[in-house]
């Protein structure tokens, strides 16, 4: 009896150390189909490649966002982009049909982001913050702060599986000051991969070719030939490396390998959620042991 117990024991702590080291489960929310890419494309990718499950969500089906072209047509054809790009960044692609330009934080689509967060099984939850100019970023951002708490609680959303642990809540990086800015405490070094999120990017023609360069005033600085527009467009999407990122990238890199980083993603950790040991970060983002 005791041997059997023994295996029966052994049996379960066995399981559960395998299960300790399955390769995370990471879910990123934007307001548009084009808003994971940008803030967490490249470390997407990454984790893709190390075997990591990653799904972007786009909360609103992206029907306003064009000069010339709107509602379902357009919306259709942003999610054709979007699961294109998807295909490029290896991640699975989700838009949930809610209007651009009118989302709320309503419980109606609090609910949505619950069941997502829960049917994905996520470890870590990435988002933007709540502070931008654009009120759909802005309420994407809160509805992701409602959330964080009610993914475990089972009588909300019941008819999904609540989660049996909180996940990690992530920002994305914005340039907003007020009412606070933005703090990058976790520096990502996306330089080998950066073009691959630029071809991945390069999916969404309606916003990085059409509308943004329209509302932004710089249409006219679009190549006409298709072949030259990738390499504009990731002149475009470079980001500087500021002190203070290299500051975060000289954490978790270390000095020598951090003056190497040409670009990077940065997250704030978000103060709902699960608050992360600086060895779960590394847990999450293997790439960061230096």
């Amino acid at each position: 009896m005791r041997t059997c117990i023994y295996c029966f024991l052994l049996m379960i702590f066995s399981h559960h150390g395998r299960s300790q080291d399955k390769p995370l489960r990471i879910i990123m929310f934007g307001a548009h189909p084009d808003d994971c890419d940008q803030g967490g494309g490249g470390t997407a990718i990454l984790l893709s490649n190390l075997g990591y499950k990653v799904k972007f969500v786009s909360v609103t089906n992206g029907d306003a966002g064009h000069q010339s072209q709107g509602g379902g047509a357009l919306a259709k054809r942003r999610t054709l982009e979007a699961k294109e790009a998807g295909k490029r960044f290896g991640v699975e692609y989700d838009v949930l049909d809610n209007h651009d330009g009118e989302l709320l934080p309503t419980l109606d689509v609090r609910l949505q982001i619950i069941r997502k967060i829960r049917e994905w099984n996520a470890d870590v939850v990435m988002a933007p913050r709540p502070n931008d100019y654009h009120p759909d970023h802005r309420y994407t951002g809160v509805l992701l702060q409602d959330a964080a708490y009610m993914v475990a609680v089972p009588n909300v959303a019941p008819d999904t599986p609540p989660l049996k642990k909180n996940p990690v809540f992530l920002y994305f990086q914005d340039r907003f000051q007020k009412p606070n800015p933005f703090r990058p405490d976790i520096a990502v070094d996306i330089t080998t991969v950066f073009d691959k999120k630029v071809h991945a990017m390069d999916a969404h023609q309606s916003q990085f070719y059409e509308w943004l360069p329209w509302i932004g005033g710089y249409f006219e600085q679009v190549p006409a030939k298709v072949a030259e527009r990738e390499s504009w467009l990731a002149k475009r999407e470079g980001q500087e490396i500021t002190p203070t990122i290299f500051q975060s990238l000289e954490k978790w890199y270390g000095k020598e390998k951090a003056a190497k980083v040409k670009q990077a993603e940065c997250f704030e950790i978000c103060e709902y959620g699960t608050q992360p040991t600086e060895e779960y970060i590394r847990k999450i983002f293997p790439m960061l042991r230096n």
